[in-house]
């Protein structure tokens, strides 16, 4: 297969700002220690990830410990830590990470009617003035780049948004976070609200995605923000967080990678050594890995089907546009009950066995279209043992390596 080319003087650069570290440790089951977090971080700073949130330093003392590490290791990413609108987070943020120039500090602020009503129980006005006194204290402390993170943005009212980003700018804040908490909008939605947010705050003020998953619509929604003006994308390494999880760091970068051209966007992301850091945490967290998640899932580069086994045979192009090589993944092609003559045509071919077409019905007869139901899926370990097993009852003995079906 032809690898796509990728031209890194094209595009705009869309920065990649990683948060598995807090919003994906921060879900259930998924917590590490501080020496597991800056092993990932050292793995997710490799892969060119351009910031990456340490935690919340205010919150355990183990995230106070994670930011520390993470903060004295780090070579050529910039790190973040997470605050609430409160002097003695930022505090405790300033003590763990320092005010060296790498060191950003996210302040949390309250975007919805909904949130202030029956979560913070605080007025609009209020909610307004914390976060400038929040982003003063930063400033005077030290701290030179500052996000304020709006949380529950896509529910927010309009003029009191509008109110909030103008004071904070004011202020001195250098970015804003434009959160779908809770996976409300749909593509359309959160495009148009990043479009009013671009012009209540143009450049050089930041804007940056962070994109929930509640409807399926996490990378969508991030890439229109994208496209509407957003210059930052905030995720996950393999999209995990809160409840259905975040935007998919794999799945934006993949996206950005292949869609070049019609996005006019790139990013500075590694894709080969993606899968392994994905491996590291999923051995970290003890997470499972899905089936069909697309660039990480099981059998993302896999098929059993007939149909698709023949195509790809012939050019993997029928049947794969997205190269798994380039995501340091390999093709699988699995004997199943739907698998047809082009995979037994290819295996004998593969190990130098000559085999006529009226053998090769007979064999395909007796392994696949009248198998039974414990033989209706092989993997590669089984597959070899399946195969001869099958030559043996037709008397016949072709020798096959576990390579078989898998380049």
């Amino acid at each position: 297969m032809q690898s796509k080319k990728f031209d890194l003087t094209s595009g705009r650069l869309i920065t990649i700002f990683d948060t598995t570290l807090r919003d994906g440790e921060q879900a259930i089951g998924n917590a590490l220690n501080p020496s597991q977090k800056l092993q990932l971080a050292l793995e997710l700073e490799s892969l060119g990830i351009d910031y990456i949130e340490t935690g919340f330093p205010a919150s355990s003392d183990a995230d106070f410990k994670s930011t520390e590490l993470i903060a004295s290791h780090l070579t050529s990413a910039k790190y973040v830590s997470f605050c609430r609108a409160l002097k003695s987070d930022i505090e405790t943020a300033i003590k763990a990470g320092g005010t060296n120039k790498n060191h950003g500090i996210q302040i949390l602020a309250t975007g919805s009617d909904l949130h202030l009503e029956y979560k913070r129980r605080i007025s609009r006005e209020q909610a307004i003035q914390e976060v400038v006194e929040s982003i003063d204290f930063a400033i005077s402390n030290g701290i030179d780049s500052i996000s304020v993170g709006i949380e529950d943005a896509s529910r927010s009212d309009e003029q009191f948004l509008q109110c909030l980003i103008n004071k904070a700018i004011h202020a001195g804040a250098s970015n804003f976070v434009i959160a779908d908490t809770v996976g409300y909008s749909i593509p359309d939605q959160y495009a148009k609200l990043i479009r009013k947010v671009r012009t209540w705050a143009p450049h050089p003020i930041k804007i940056s995605t962070h994109c929930h998953d509640d409807l399926g619509f996490a990378l969508a929604n991030s890439i229109a923000g994208l496209q509407a003006g957003a210059d930052e994308v905030q995720v996950t390494l393999g999209g995990i967080g809160e409840r259905a999880g975040n935007t998919a760091l794999e799945e934006t970068a993949a996206l950005i990678f292949y869609k070049e051209k019609e996005l006019n966007m790139r990013s500075n992301i590694c894709l080969a050594k993606m899968y392994s850091t994905y491996l590291s945490l999923c051995g970290m967290m003890g997470l499972e890995k899905p089936i069909n998640k697309a660039i990480f899932g099981k059998y993302a580069f896999s098929t059993g089907s007939g149909i698709h086994q023949h195509g790809i045979l012939q050019n993997p192009e029928t049947y794969e546009f997205v190269d798994p090589a380039i995501f340091g993944r390999k093709r699988g092609l699995f004997l199943t009950r739907h698998s047809g003559k082009a995979i037994f045509r290819y295996l004998c071919k593969k190990n130098n066995y000559p085999i006529t077409e009226a053998k090769l019905e007979e064999f395909y007869q007796c392994s696949i279209k009248n198998q039974d139901a414990q033989y209706q899926e092989i993997d590669d370990i089984d597959m070899e043992k399946y195969i001869q097993f099958t030559c043996m009852s037709m008397n016949n003995n072709i020798a096959l390596d576990n390579s078989g079906y898998e380049k």
